[in-house]
């Protein structure tokens, strides 16, 4: 016998017992998008190597550590698959010039990798939604944004377990001051820094902060804060922000040590956070990126976008019992006799025209053993044909979950008789 072959770790398979939930959620999404004037950008899973470099930062984790890289063997390219999607869709709007005299409001849903240890709501090929939003400057999309997000958590039913926290990274000569007096600050501590904080330290000292060390939470807590740098236009732009986030009714924390992991933030930061996930708490995180689009060859436009991690928002609506539990379908044809095949396919595509859902028993079974099958599809009604019921032109339509009695009808009131009994 063959060796059983298995999907690499931290890659999973989703199978049709969990299939429904994705759908669902993602429906959920796109519903959600079309209400707030989204279009939809489908770009591919590999992109050149300088691409994410360029646009993530030399020196972030995602970089250094994380991607999937490889040399293409036809032209000795540097390839590497997405391990998220705002730059290859920057990279297309660049590519054909689609902020040409007007603004763009995009979403992407799909697969993007990472090369890091698997664990609950952290995978090596994860699931992402992600929005963005060019061409708008000013805060007013910023507050869209929130104001959106904080829409699909009602219309899922997870408002009372995400909390929203905000901060300001201000323009790229306010971050210049402020790394330079982090550094002298943090060089004060190398003593107690751990590697990570040791390496980044001139680097990325902003990711020092962000330590997850509880030795050194004292040091990150009083360290030189952004804010105090923040010149009158940047500090306009946050004020702005949370004036219409507060107007709307959405709660909010500051969060001074709110960096995010990639070079390319400036201006507004914001996380959606959970306490329900254990470790993975970020359900949906992004913000403002101005300066992106010229680094990547475009005409200088402003930008501001999001991730949702989809896996952890379905670890969430599952712990919370949020959603589906079934697939639903309408019917399930039981047919036994001569011709009843036949006779049931026409019937099937007849009910399926009339926008009913349909599985129709295939190959042999008997009478019961179809009717255990009709019930554990899910499905709301059985309908059952028999000698009888073709030598008369009727199907009997049999409710699975109503307490209803079965009928004898004729065949071109099948549908109509389903349909009343749902009312």
């Amino acid at each position: 016998m063959a060796q059983k072959l298995q999907a690499i770790k931290g890659m999973n398979d989703v199978l049709p017992a969990e299939s429904y939930q994705w759908e669902y959620f993602e429906g959920v999404l796109r519903k959600l998008l079309a209400d707030y004037g989204y279009q939809n950008i489908r770009t591919p899973i590999v992109e050149t190597t300088p691409l994410f470099v360029r646009a993530i930062g030399e020196v972030t984790d995602v970089v250094e550590k994380e991607m999937y890289t490889f040399v293409d063997s036809l032209n000795g390219d540097s390839l590497t698959l997405r391990p998220e999607g705002t730059a290859g869709t920057l990279r297309a709007v660049v590519e054909h010039t689609l902020l040409y005299n007007t603004t763009q409001k995009l979403w992407y849903m799909g697969p993007m990798f990472r090369h890091e240890k698997p664990q609950k709501g952290r995978y090596r090929q994860f699931h992402q939604m992600g929005i963005e939003a060019l061409g708008f400057a000013g805060p007013d999309i910023d507050a869209e944004i929130i104001a959106m997000t904080a829409d699909l958590w009602q219309r899922l039913g997870l408002s009372q377990y995400v909390r929203l926290e905000i901060n300001s990274l201000g323009n790229a000569e306010e971050r210049a001051a402020h790394r330079k007096a982090l550094i002298s600050y943090l060089e004060g501590f190398v003593d107690i820094l751990d590697e990570d904080g040791k390496r980044r330290l001139y680097t990325n000292p902003l990711r020092v902060l962000d330590t997850k060390n509880p030795a050194l939470q004292d040091m990150a807590n009083n360290a030189p804060r952004l804010s105090d740098y923040l010149g009158e236009a940047s500090r306009a732009h946050y004020e702005g922000w949370k004036a219409m986030i507060g107007a709307l009714g959405i709660d909010f924390v500051e969060n001074p040590r709110l960096v995010r992991g990639l070079d390319y933030y400036n201006q507004s930061v914001f996380e959606w956070v959970t306490t329900e996930l254990g470790a993975q708490g970020t359900v949906c995180a992004g913000g403002r990126y101005d300066g992106l689009i010229e680094q990547l060859g475009g005409k200088p436009a402003p930008g501001i976008g999001f991730g949702m991690g989809l896996e952890r928002v379905l670890l969430l609506l599952q712990d919370k019992g949020l959603l589906p539990a079934a697939r639903s379908v309408d019917v399930y044809i039981v047919q036994q006799g001569d011709g009843a095949a036949m006779y049931a396919m026409k019937l099937a595509q007849q009910l399926r025209s009339a926008g009913l859902s349909v599985i129709q028993h295939l190959g042999e079974g008997s009478f019961k053993s179809q009717m255990k099958k009709a019930d554990g599809s899910g499905a709301e009604f059985a309908v059952i044909i028999g000698e009888n019921e073709m030598a008369a032109g009727q199907a009997v339509v049999k409710p699975m979950r109503a307490e209803a009695a079965q009928q004898t009808v004729a065949l071109d009131q099948v549908a109509s008789t389903i349909a009343a009994i749902k009312a």
